[in-house]
């Protein structure tokens, strides 16, 4: 009687030992807040890769539009999926949106933008 006891004990705590290891998975561009501060209309192509680097999606039918993507699935909590678009004309950043939460981009002097603070739109 008493080596069952200890046979389902020692069980007991080996099984216990065994658990499943979950880790965040993070994918695609992480835009901060300094590179988000730095970003201005006005800027070339090669001044943005410089800034936020290859974005993630260049669509083939629409070279004017430029999706940096981030997705974070934190263990055991819900994902969170981040987008920055940019837009230009020609060689020259026009326009760009951004859903990143608590981190808005810094409204340009000379330049108009819209309520929500989402858009940067050139007169």
């Amino acid at each position: 009687m008493p080596y069952r006891c200890l046979i389902v004990l020692a069980l007991f705590f080996s099984f216990s030992a065994c658990s499943i290891h979950k880790i965040d998975i993070q994918q695609g561009n992480i835009v901060d807040d300094k590179q988000l501060e730095k970003l201005q209309l006005g800027m070339r192509r090669e001044q943005v890769v410089n800034l936020l680097g290859t974005p993630l999606v260049q669509d083939p039918f629409r070279p004017d539009r430029w999706d940096y993507l981030y997705y974070l699935k934190p263990a055991n909590k819900p994902a969170k999926r981040h987008q920055l678009t940019l837009f230009f004309e020609g060689d020259y950043l026009i326009n760009f949106t951004a859903d990143i939460p608590q981190r808005r981009p810094k409204q340009p002097d000379n330049k108009e933008a819209e309520t929500e603070g989402k858009t940067i739109k050139t007169p």
